[in-house]
């Protein structure tokens, strides 16, 4: 008895932490890839790159096995094929939650169910079942003594709502109200949250031009262009607010308030075909470091200032085997073999805000090939820079582009001469900055990870978490927090 009084106020100390805690920055991985690294070696990588957030599209045995004792957080996903089953069956349901969810807590640390992905456009036929489905499933966790750990929602695409802008003014498509109705009488009844696919990329490439690109990049826009709602005179920085806040309005509208939204994908490609001449390696790294630094700021949207918008990047990988145009399959972050595709960081907040005390050299994001090349030459050259780790094989060699090759050299000379006099100029092709541009197991000279190397795990992140925060305490002060509750718990 007293150890089921003490787990069940440990859980209510954790809620109460992850209410008040920063936001969290996730990634979805998908399955579609031809070379996929068995789940042990998966788990590395995301350990390695401090993610401590993980979506997966389906219930993958071998990687909920590999995932125990790890703390990541963990959204499992019923795919589309299995909704109408769990729908129609409260037995399956049950049957899915056990085989799915309580077989591997709480080793696993499973915080949510994604249930379908986008099933209102992708599988319409489905959708007269989809919050039957969900109730099924969440009554199964009620059954296991689980509901209090694990959230169940439904990811759901931007299309069903027709006119995003002005968000203030945006509503979801009518011929679906029945159903989203429900959908949100669910997640406000279980204390859940709305799972939104919010993509920037198709909201200006399908746009025709009306926004500029700067808009879809988090990129400052000059004061004769700012994007503002004429209803309510809220500015918007980003397009990934307004598709936040236009979400909000919509719920709003079938007066839903308060509601949270949790991003379950959003990203931007970085190759393309010929036709696609915005998938670029530049903007990808722009927006997804951009959208880091974004999300780090536990703020909302303008209409939701106070409530942070969690947010899972699409993807880990690259899905080869995904149909469609070139683009549709180069949405990874990182290669295979762990490297990332561009230099990011998704480790501690410190490290995405620019609040260490480091200050780094880097190249310009405009500056020229040829004025960068002549900078690295130099750098490597005259300017004596250790530039080995970006050669052939060595931890900093990819991303293989000039920008990235010159940012390292540019650093590694900047750090040794900078307290003699040397610059962070390079014919005005460099600049400095305060986050860190270190990468998976590149780390840039000066980095606070320099002289013991990456730290592998990740925050222990302890359930049940709200969409609202995400346990970032350190273990220990967590540890001594439970600790203290099960010692109140015995003396009472």
């Amino acid at each position: 008895m007293i150890l089921e009084r003490c787990l069940g106020s440990m859980l209510l100390v954790l809620s109460m932490l992850s209410n008040v805690l920063g936001a969290f920055v996730g990634v979805n991985i998908g399955t579609d890839v031809s070379s996929m690294p068995p789940a042990s070696d998966v788990v590395a990588i995301v350990k390695a790159h401090q993610i401590t957030h993980i979506r997966l599209y389906d219930a993958d045995p071998h990687m909920l096995k590999a995932l125990a004792g790890s703390g990541i957080e963990v959204t499992v996903g019923v795919t589309n094929e299995q909704v109408l089953g769990i729908g129609e069956s409260a037995s399956a349901a049950a049957a899915w939650i056990n085989k799915n969810v309580a077989a591997y807590m709480p080793s696993t640390n499973i915080t949510a169910i994604a249930v379908g992905s986008e099933v209102l456009t992708s599988v319409p036929h489905a959708a007269p079942v989809l919050v039957t489905a969900m109730n099924n499933l969440h009554k199964a966790l009620v059954a296991a003594d689980l509901n209090f750990q694990v959230k169940v929602s439904t990811p759901q695409s931007m299309d069903i709502i027709p006119k995003p802008f002005p968000p203030s003014t945006a509503t979801f498509n009518s011929s679906w109200n029945s159903t989203i109705y429900q959908l949100l009488q669910f997640l406000k009844n279980t204390n859940s949250y709305y799972m939104l696919n919010a993509y920037p990329y198709y909201g200006y490439t399908n746009g025709n031009g009306i926004f500029p690109i700067d808009y879809a990049l988090f990129k400052p826009l000059p004061s004769v262009k700012q994007i503002v709602d004429p209803n309510t005179l809220f500015h918007y920085n980003s397009m990934f607010d307004a598709m936040v806040d236009a979400t909000y309005y919509s719920m709003d509208a079938l007066n839903f308030s308060v509601i949270p939204i949790v991003v379950t994908e959003t990203g931007w490609p970085w190759q393309g075909g010929s036709n696609e001449p915005d998938a670029t390696v530049e903007n990808a790294e722009t927006f997804i470091n951009k959208l880091i630094q974004r999300v780090s700021n536990n703020s909302g949207p303008p209409s939701q200032p106070t409530i942070p918008i969690n947010t899972y990047i699409y993807e880990l990988f690259n899905e080869d085997k995904r149909p469609g145009p070139i683009s549709e399959k180069n949405w990874g972050l990182l290669f295979t073999n762990g490297t990332a595709v561009f230099p990011l960081s998704l480790g501690s907040p410190s490290q995405i805000t620019g609040n260490s005390t480091a200050v780094f050299c880097v190249a310009k994001d405009d500056a020229s090939e040829d004025k960068l090349r002549d900078g690295l030459n130099w750098a490597c050259g005259q300017g004596q820079a250790n530039c080995s780790a970006i050669q052939s094989g060595q931890p900093c060699y990819l991303p293989n582009n000039i920008k990235n090759h010159a940012s390292y050299a540019y650093n590694d000379y900047y750090q040794k001469m900078h307290t003699v006099g040397g610059t962070c100029d390079f014919d005005g092709t460099a600049t400095t900055t305060t986050i860190d541009p270190s990468y998976g197991s590149c780390i840039f000279t000066g980095s606070s990870n320099s002289s013991t190397g990456r730290e592998s795990l990740p925050p222990t992140a302890l359930g049940p978490i709200s969409p609202g925060g995400s346990t970032k305490l350190p273990l220990s002060k967590i540890q001594f927090l439970i600790s203290a509750t099960c010692l109140l718990v015995v003396l009472l």
